[in-house]
């Protein structure tokens, strides 16, 4: 073949390629649509391989990314896209970068058998390797069923758009954007693909590159999004104390009664854990837990905001406990209401959680329930309180509300030790700012273990 057929191949080869939506979906994620393809012209029984993998920067930091091509054979998986994609699990596990994989596909190659079986579960593996060490992030803007839907819903973060289905059962049962969100299966929902790009782009920018560096800063601006007040609510306060629009809020349409989400707080990085209920239910406590397990892995200080007065699920709740108590990466707590029993023991309390707790004025802190207290405390006098009286669960009601307001205060679990310090409102974001700069070098070392069996 001479050099002018050689040129004309090669023009003929990427004309066939450029044109696809995996090449536009990469170009819009990746600075000035600029990327290096890894495995260009890899192929895939007759065809390319179905899938395209590339390097490039999203604001000017390194990812790799990999975008399945429905434009060739759907997009389906095959032992040729493995291998692309095998290849960029290895090249960012060498180079500690971030990985995006745009998930659109009608399934498998079925005609490649049992190799499509060993494909399928090399980048199970690989993606489990990986897990804690860079960044993955499943972007769903197509169908994505069978094993695929395994894979993509073992990312640290999943991004689907509206119209896109995710679903372990290849008839597609229950594989709305909807329906993930509500499982808990996707974190965030988009109303269409510029979008999903966008929040992706935004989480890059916000996020470590690996679990040995430090988050970029993605905003420039330091200003908070508000000033909390005695009245505003736990994940509210979470929200106002965060740097403006940097808040990135995960999961949102599942475990309502706690808010996770990231944010920065001056330019720092942080993880916020808000209860949303009184009572702390299954989901919200598995929520929260994998959230703060994500934290961890990526040295992301995590910021809990308490205002619950119990669990609602024992076995979520034991979720939450480990969770909290194994993470090492910094922890801070700000109790703005109800702080009792095991709720302050798993989540505020410096016994088991956090590094550094501080309470509000208003804040109500217990070993007990208030009733629960009131009654042993009290004694005898609390049945007195109630002789003779004409309405006795009002007047109890009276009288565990009179021992709350006069016994279980902030400045009595300040004098306890059970808070570092009371403070308004007002006074949080400054506080934590001084905190987390007084815990960016904490440093902990754990028992050599490889991993406590609380979790599952």
């Amino acid at each position: 073949m001479g050099v002018e057929s050689k040129i004309e191949a090669l023009s003929s080869a990427r004309a066939a390629l450029s044109g696809t939506k995996a090449y536009e979906r990469l170009a819009k994620l990746f600075d000035d649509g600029a990327f290096t393809e890894i495995d260009t012209f890899a192929k895939s029984a007759d065809g390319y391989a179905e899938a395209v993998a590339a390097h490039g920067t999203v604001e000017g930091i390194g990812v790799y990314a990999v975008a399945q091509n429905s434009d060739f054979s759907g997009g389906a998986m095959s032992k040729a896209q493995a291998a692309k994609i095998k290849k960029v699990y290895d090249l960012a596990l060498k180079t500690g970068e971030p990985i995006v994989t745009f998930y659109d596909s009608i399934g498998g190659r079925l005609s490649e058998g049992t190799e499509l079986l060993a494909a399928y579960g090399d980048v199970l593996k690989y993606a489990n390797n990986l897990s804690g060490v860079v960044p993955q992030i499943s972007v769903v803007l197509g169908k994505c069923f069978g094993t695929q839907a395994l894979i993509a819903a073992a990312a640290d973060v999943v991004v689907m758009s509206e119209n896109a289905e995710l679903s372990l059962e290849t008839s597609g049962t229950d594989s709305s954007a909807k329906a993930n969100a509500e499982s808990g299966v996707a974190h965030i929902l988009t109303k269409d693909e510029d979008e999903a790009v966008a929040k992706t782009k935004s989480l890059i920018e916000i996020l470590p590159s690996n679990n040995l560096s430090s988050a970029c800063v993605a905003y420039d601006a330091v200003d908070s999004n508000g000033t909390p007040s005695v009245d505003t609510t736990a994940p509210d306060a979470a929200k106002a104390v965060a740097d403006t629009e940097s808040v990135i809020e995960l999961q949102a349409e599942y475990g309502k009664a706690a808010l996770t989400a990231l944010a920065t707080v001056n330019g720092t990085t942080v993880g916020f854990v808000a209860t949303a209920d009184k009572i702390i239910d299954g989901k919200a406590s598995a929520k929260a837990a994998r959230f703060i397990r994500f934290c961890d892995a990526f040295s992301i200080p995590v910021v809990t905001f308490v205002d619950a007065q119990k669990f609602g699920c024992i076995k979520s709740a034991a979720k939450l406990t480990s969770a909290y108590a194994e993470a090492t990466t910094a922890k801070v707590t700000f109790i703005t209401g109800d702080a009792f029993g095991s709720v302050y023991i798993a989540a505020a309390g410096t016994g088991a959680a956090a590094d550094l707790t501080f309470a509000w004025v208003t804040a109500s802190v217990s070993a007990l329930t208030p009733e629960a207290e009131a009654v042993i405390m009290l004694g005898d006098d609390f049945g007195g309180k109630l002789k003779g009286s004409k309405d006795p669960q009002a007047d109890k009601a009276a009288v565990v509300a009179e021992y709350k307001e006069n016994n279980l205060t902030a400045l009595n679990a300040a004098k306890n030790g059970y808070v570092e310090d009371i403070i308004y409102p007002e006074e949080t974001r400054a506080k934590l700012i001084a905190v987390l700069d007084i815990l960016a070098n904490k440093r902990v070392s754990t028992l050599p273990k490889k991993h406590n069996n609380l979790y599952i």
